[in-house]
């Protein structure tokens, strides 16, 4: 068989492509750089067991060696010469970067291959359905199977953009089909490696409105949803129906400078608005990245990408109803004796919540999620002793933690991922509240405030609240107050709990008394004892000795509390009303 490679291939290379290719399909193999003659040959190696002729390989195995030899090549050369300067791999070397690496053969990253032979008659040369000049589509642009990753069983889906620019028909959408109907029975995660155009528009029929078609993607993408964990990995622009498998899955990782997803085209955007746009200004891993909300991780290239996969998985169960996975414990990166110093003693003074969680979490483990939107509110997988849990953090350092709508939308979907998988919830309150004012009213901040306090009053799973500073508002009750049943409420000794802060408070219930005050030094004297009258009521003391909350914590006792609540109300049994669901989501 011949193999053509690209025309800076050098003799070496030629040569070991080559030999492994003949060693791996026992088929005598010679390799052509560009469009001249063979650069290289090989020849099977002679087995080293004894074997007769009666036992060799026929020549029906050879053939069809060949033929998977030419699948597992892709679509044209030319398609294949142009990935570099994309800066992205052939698809099935991004398998080996996956679950292989520079030793795997063609074709042997995945632990098994679906549906290679897909379209085989409508494009090979010895197929006597073709004429043969009809360009290759091999595995119909779409390769389904299961590989090992990272010691875990997945199920995998990855687009050649070699076949049509990784565009979906008829058979590559059965082959998708299958494998998630498969995953929804066998409760293994799934890994969808996407770089597609879409639906194959002169192909349509027979797979885009089909009960058994492309929309029915949708369909088992919903019902996989808390089911199995889905990562979408993006390695190109994703148009219409392609874009949707990444926002349906739990987590989706863009790639930076190569990946982009949108409804429409910047063609069909023009035609239909008249806008001129390119599509990383339509569709970028910034546009979804700090405005949608859609992408949870930017990666910088492909081997980044797999790597952030890589520690992503690691917090993830494989089916719902198990635990996640533990970890062996390691001590915090910073002191925890220092937990106390890193909250201001005044209460609106900014800080960094991170500094408190790398205090509380073990050594390396804090996993940030969609961190440059709705940067008010910290979402963040962690480990504690080396148990996996969610952590839902308001970060004083952006607009003082005040929770404004797209922070409050990312909250309430990070909570309901986090119960959905079994992994426990740790919320550090320092909120003034919900944001107040005509643009977040605009931007629904009470619709999705109220998801926000729905996803942490439907969670059944282990909940631990600390009251790190101020808890003003329907601020608390979002993130885990009281009323809210989690395992336990703690509190710092720097801790507030109130309707709203001294100021607000004052200026609402005294406004007038103190304007009759006519003596400036008088006023401010008596606003002062107001407010740390105020202050003591709302101090975290006399919430403890009221019982509202169940202990205050030395600061830098903080993760060996949690580390024994967790323990102990890890198998804690949880559940809300008999119903069909609620409604709020």
């Amino acid at each position: 068989m011949r193999v053509h490679v690209g025309a800076g291939a050098t003799d070496e290379e030629a040569s070991a492509i080559a030999s492994a290719l003949a060693e791996h399909l026992a088929v005598e193999v010679a390799v052509v750089v560009g469009d001249g003659e063979p650069a290289a040959r090989a020849t099977p190696p002679e087995p080293d067991y004894p074997i007769d002729d009666g036992q060799r390989p026929g020549g029906r195995e050879e053939t069809l060696r060949g033929e998977i030899a030419d699948i597992l090549s892709g679509g044209p050369q030319k398609y294949k010469d142009r990935l570099p300067d994309q800066g992205k791999l052939f698809v099935r070397d991004r398998l080996n970067l996956w679950f292989g690496d520079e030793n795997t053969d063609p074709g042997d990253a995945l632990t098994f291959e679906d549906g290679r032979f897909a379209n085989f008659d409508e494009w090979h040369p010895d197929s006597p359905a073709t004429d043969g000049e009809t360009d290759p589509i091999p595995a119909d642009g779409l390769i389904t199977g299961a590989a090992e990753f990272e010691g875990r069983d997945l199920h995998v889906m990855a687009n050649d953009f070699t076949v049509k620019a990784g565009s979906m028909a008829a058979k590559g959408v059965e082959k998708f089909l299958r494998m998630q109907q498969r995953a929804l029975k066998n409760g293994k995660p799934v890994v969808y490696l996407m770089d597609s155009s879409g639906g194959r528009i002169d192909q349509q029929t027979g797979f885009f409105a089909n009960r058994e078609g492309i929309g029915k993607y949708y369909y088992n993408h919903s019902m996989l949803s808390g089911r199995v964990p889905q990562i979408c990995v993006l390695y190109g622009p994703c148009i219409a129906g392609a874009a949707y498998t990444p926002v349906f899955a739990d987590f989706t990782i863009m790639v930076e400078g190569m990946s982009a997803m949108a409804i429409a085209s910047p063609r069909m955007v023009k035609m239909v608005t008249g806008e001129e746009i390119e599509m990383d200004e339509l569709g970028g891993p910034a546009v979804h990245a700090q405005y949608s909300g859609s992408a949870d991780l930017v990666a910088d290239d492909e081997a980044h990408a797999r790597q952030l996969v890589a520690e992503l998985i690691t917090y993830l169960p494989d089916v719902a109803g198990e635990d996640p996975p533990r970890s062996e414990p390691t001590p915090p990166a910073l002191d925890p004796r220092g937990t106390d110093s890193v909250v201001p003693e005044d209460p609106n003074r900014a800080y960094d919540v991170t500094d408190l969680l790398e205090r509380v979490a073990d050594a390396d483990s804090v996993f940030e999620l969609k961190s440059e939107y709705g940067k008010e509110i910290v979402t963040a997988f962690a480990r504690i002793d080396g148990r996996p849990v969610g952590v839902v953090a308001n970060q004083p350092a952006q607009r003082s933690g005040a929770i404004f709508p797209d922070a409050a939308e990312k909250a309430a979907e990070f909570i309901w991922t986090c119960d959905a998988y079994e992994i426990p919830l740790l919320y550090l309150c320092d909120t003034p509240g919900f944001m107040a004012g005509s643009s977040v009213e605009k931007d629904a901040i009470l619709e999705k405030g109220k998801k926000f306090i729905y996803a942490t009053s439907a969670a059944t799973v282990p909940q631990q609240t600390v009251v790190v500073r101020k808890a003003y508002g329907a601020g608390i009750y979002a993130m885990g107050g009281p009323a809210y049943e989690p395992e336990s409420v703690l509190g710092l000794p720097s801790g507030e709990i109130a309707i709203m802060g001294p100021e607000a408070a004052i200026n609402a219930v005294y406004a007038n008394q103190l304007a009759d005050i006519d003596d400036e030094e008088a006023r401010a004297e008596r606003e002062q004892e107001l407010r740390e009258e105020y202050r003591r009521d709302i101090d975290v003391h006399r919430m403890a000795s009221e019982v509202v909350i169940d202990e205050i914590v030395p600061p830098s006792e903080l993760r060996e509390e949690l580390v024994a609540r967790f323990d102990f109300y890890a198998d804690i049994e949880k559940s809300v009303p008999e119903k069909k669901h609620g409604t709020i989501l």
